[in-house]
């Protein structure tokens, strides 16, 4: 599966799907659940991820969103498009209230959805996660409690798990940063890193922080 086929999109403090009209439902669960399985962190736990409101019936739907629980997401439908908000100006997050939550529902974390490149002198700092839809240019810096997800190249300083989560990560399609660091452990980019055409994940393994090419 790529993003040719279901594209992505920040919407509200999560992500928005939309599949081809033909393509079956079959396949859809079949690469969505390929790429869940992976680990290869296609999506952050705990993403609300909205689905479109007429692209499934009811049992489909159960099937989709139960796939999406098992692995720590919320599944729900797109509200209606009287019903959205205006877009914001800037960066937002977005937490679920206790009342709110169904049973047996994942925790909806914080997540940062950043729509633009962030450019030198540009920072992001959040207790929950960050997904960008562009790229981290050298000087912007992202500071994040969870894992950080980077749709585009990376060249800036990136510091996951911030307040102590070793088991946060980081993504990017390029994973070039002037420094990478997830809790307490501190790496640094090659002076001349391979490019090996794939994107790359970012995480602590005995005790340093090992980066393998990943499957989007």
């Amino acid at each position: 599966m790529s993003e040719d086929k279901i594209k992505i999109k920040g919407e509200n403090g999560g992500l928005s799907l939309a599949f081809p009209a033909a393509m079956p439902f079959s396949e859809i669960m079949e690469e969505l659940g390929k790429k869940l399985d992976s680990g290869a962190g296609f999506f952050l736990r705990g993403t609300l991820v909205r689905v479109p409101r007429d692209r499934f019936s009811q049992g489909e739907l159960a099937d989709v969103q139960e796939l999406f629980r098992t692995h720590g997401l919320i599944c729900r439908l797109a509200k209606p498009a009287a019903d959205q908000p205006a877009p914001a100006a800037s960066p937002q997050t977005s937490a679920l209230s206790p009342s709110a939550k169904g049973k047996g529902e994942p925790e909806l974390q914080q997540m940062v959805v950043v729509d633009k490149t962030l450019r030198g002198g540009q920072a992001i700092e959040t207790e929950g996660s960050v997904i960008v839809f562009g790229n981290v240019n050298p000087g912007a810096q992202i500071t994040a409690g969870g894992s950080i997800d980077v749709r585009g190249t990376c060249r800036g300083v990136i510091h996951a798990g911030a307040a102590g989560d070793s088991t946060a990560f980081i993504i990017a399609d390029r994973l070039m940063p002037t420094q990478i660091r997830i809790a307490n452990y501190v790496a640094r980019s090659p002076d001349e890193p391979e490019d090996s055409g794939k994107a790359e994940r970012a995480y602590v393994k005995d005790g340093q922080i090992v980066i393998e090419p990943i499957e989007r």
